[in-house]
């Protein structure tokens, strides 16, 4: 049976400049892993090239990409592969993960695209997920993304996210927030989303806050503090998938570090009485 690669273990936080230094002077590491976006650092040099460096040799490192556009028409930027894997093995990344939408077609479009969910779209995905795992030379996991519009819709989301996944034989980075956003602006139960996946299929999870720009509209911003019916659905999660590795994303409005320390050990909670629970019926 088919099981994804977990790499990485425990609750991880996304690391951001604005906290580096105050990190770095800890002398304990309150996170298990680590996560960047490659693009942020791949080409750095000079002093935060050397910081990212030690980072990476401290912490396990994960990568979560921003510009890889898996679902445009455009031709892959092969180039770009080429580049980021150099990256990964200079810097022993543990995984690449990325967006199942796209954000390129002649130029940039400096937002994630829908991606039409029909048949036709997750053909051309699979066949271009395989491609960049062919030229990595290493898995690369997908992400179910947060959306607004569903243009040409001919399936449901989460037989679109299926039939990518088993087609293109790759791993599922799961975010929680995504899918209770996407609940509520498109009228779906976020419960049977959860559980209509292959818990072999889930490489780790995310979770982040929304803005809630009405009651039935949710904007994923990762700005904001993760509410309580976000954390309901991770401890869901870990009831019917098992305990999974779980990272913390914060992009905007970041607060102190210790604010960030505090929800990435709320994650370990939901973790350890899972696996309290697990013990006690086994």
């Amino acid at each position: 049976m088919y099981t994804a690669s977990r790499p990485i273990s425990g609750a991880g936080l996304g690391l951001r400049r604005s906290f580096m230094n105050e990190l770095d002077a800890l002398d304990h590491n309150p996170t298990d892993f680590l996560e960047v976006a490659p693009e942020n650092w791949m080409e750095m040099g000079g002093i935060l090239g050397k910081k990212f460096a030690h980072f990476a040799e401290r912490y396990p490192m994960i990568c979560h990409g921003l510009s890889l556009s898996i679902g445009s028409p455009a031709p892959l930027d092969e180039d770009f592969l080429i580049r980021l894997k150099r990256f990964f093995d200079k810097h022993n990344i543990r995984s690449y993960s990325e967006h199942l939408s796209y954000c390129s077609d002649d130029g940039h479009l400096y937002d994630l695209m829908p991606i039409p969910f029909t048949q036709e779209a997750v053909d051309h995905v699979a066949n271009r997920i395989q491609r960049v795992q062919e030229i990595l030379e290493r898995p690369l996991i997908i992400e179910n993304v947060s959306y607004y519009a569903a243009p040409g819709q001919e399936m449901s989301e989460i037989d679109f996210l299926n039939g990518v996944i088993e087609q293109a034989n790759c791993d599922l980075l799961l975010d929680v927030n995504n899918i209770y956003v996407n609940s509520i602006n498109h009228g779906y139960d976020a419960e049977n989303y959860i559980k209509s996946i292959a818990s072999n299929r889930i490489a780790y999870l995310h979770i982040a806050g929304h803005y809630d720009e009405a009651d039935d509209l949710k904007v994923d911003t990762h700005g904001a503090d993760i509410i309580d019916p976000v954390w309901d659905l991770l401890e869901l999660t870990y009831q019917h998938h098992g305990v999974l590795p779980t990272l913390l994303e914060r992009d905007f409005n970041i607060p102190s570090l210790d604010t960030l320390i505090t929800e990435v050990d709320k994650i370990r909670h939901y973790q350890s009485i899972q696996e309290r629970a697990h013990v006690a019926t086994a």
